[in-house]
């Protein structure tokens, strides 16, 4: 499957191939594959015979181990079902309370631990803190 001369091949600045992109048949999907399982080929030889990027290939023998590429789903074998969308069944049963940036920070600043060891470092701790955590976390920075 060589390009013909009167295909046009357009590529951006980067030379990267920027024109319509090449549809491949089932058929031939499934022989370029075939062709891969043959003792001793190369899948990138076989790609570049077919001008094929390799990793093209690869994505194709997946599917094909996947039964994606098999005829018989393809045609058909897989019905497209109805489906209805609807609005969701459980919403929440509380509203959200708007908290002004004064309480924002208030509630903040009242978090907020700080903690001089006497080592010279201090540690930062914001919001709610499970006090074994922290007691353990300070024990272990005490001793170093």
């Amino acid at each position: 499957m060589d390009a013909s001369a009167d295909e046009t091949v357009t590529t951006d600045a980067l030379g990267r191939r920027s024109g319509p992109r090449r549809q491949h048949t089932l058929e031939e999907k499934l022989r370029i594959v075939k062709e891969t399982h043959v003792v001793g080929a190369s899948v990138s030889r076989v790609a570049r015979r077919h001008n094929v990027n390799p990793n093209q290939v690869f994505a194709w023998r997946q599917q094909y181990r996947q039964g994606i590429l098999d005829p018989a789903t393809a045609d058909g074998g897989n019905p497209m079902l109805p489906v209805k969308v609807g609005t969701p069944t459980v919403l929440p049963t509380e509203r959200v309370r708007r908290v002004s940036r004064e309480n924002r920070e208030a509630e903040r600043s009242l978090a907020d631990i700080e903690i001089k060891l006497a080592n010279g470092h201090s540690i930062v701790v914001r919001g709610q803190v499970d006090a074994k955590v922290l007691a353990r976390v300070i024990d272990v920075l005490v001793r170093r």
